[in-house]
């Protein structure tokens, strides 16, 4: 692919109650010049590198930190990765816990927003080999 065109995922927060049809909507709305492909986690957008960034931005600010944009190597409907093809999927392993963990990601950026800070978590005493003998040799 050129540095002129770029394919992106966007992916939506599994906790988030935006459908993939409803991003897609949204993005065709927009009227900018992509590609779109609605899929079963958000949907791949594919055009020149400015019009995908800045759907992919426009995207971000209507639905907020449910949607999450990643570069894709792959051109949509590339026959090596297109299952309508027999192309392979490699790498949806992948994808798959970066979807399961997006939550997470998604509830630390809300609570930045808030203005929320990190609350430092105390590190842990180790266990002295004394103290595991002491409980180890508790007769219940």
């Amino acid at each position: 692919m050129s540095e002129e065109r770029e394919t992106r995922l966007l992916m939506i927060s599994p906790s988030s109650r935006l459908t993939p049809e409803m991003l897609a909507r949204n993005i065709h709305s927009m009227g900018v010049e992509v590609g779109l492909k609605e899929t079963c986690y958000g949907c791949l957008i594919e055009g020149r590198r400015e019009s995908v960034l800045k759907v992919a931005e426009m995207a971000r600010k209507l639905q907020g930190n449910s949607v999450f944009s990643k570069r894709r190597a792959y051109r949509m409907g590339d026959p090596v990765r297109c299952r309508a093809q027999h192309g392979t999927r490699p790498g949806y392993s992948q994808l798959e816990a970066e979807w399961a963990a997006l939550p997470f990601i998604e509830a630390g950026l809300d609570a930045l927003d808030k203005g929320e800070k990190y609350k430092e978590i105390p590190a842990k005493e180790k266990l002295s080999v004394e103290k595991l003998i002491e409980i180890c040799e508790v007769k219940l």
